[in-house]
């Protein structure tokens, strides 16, 4: 099996232009790695990936994520980087969240109960 693509997103990464990489890939190889360090590029990785769900969703993907930390090197010092493996979820596990119906911009009955 050879090694899959790497999509490296910053801080700076614009989101929808990775969303439009991660559906691309998305929709030829069904798996895509998406490789982020700090929090401002996991929040710019994860906005991406929500944007990409729609993009897909019309061609029958239903992407999930499954995070995991990797140590990476990088100018001779070790990091650590979380990896977001995106990849398309072949059936529906039984008591898994689903998207929520459209709102009215309400609290959810989850939050409004804490």
């Amino acid at each position: 099996m050879e090694e899959m693509d790497i999509l490296k997103v910053s801080t700076k990464s614009s989101p929808n232009a990775v969303a439009g990489a991660i559906a691309g890939i998305l929709r030829e190889q069904s798996v895509v790695c998406v490789q982020v360090i700090g929090a401002g590029a996991l929040n710019q990785a994860i906005k991406a990936i929500a944007i990409a769900r729609s993009f897909v969703s019309d061609d029958g993907i239903d992407p999930i994520c499954i995070p995991t930390f990797h140590d990476v090197d990088i100018g001779g010092e070790s990091r650590t980087a979380i990896r977001l493996q995106v990849e398309h979820r072949t059936e529906r596990v039984p008591g898994t969240l689903q998207a929520p119906p459209e709102s009215s911009g309400g609290a959810s009955a989850a939050a409004q109960s804490t």
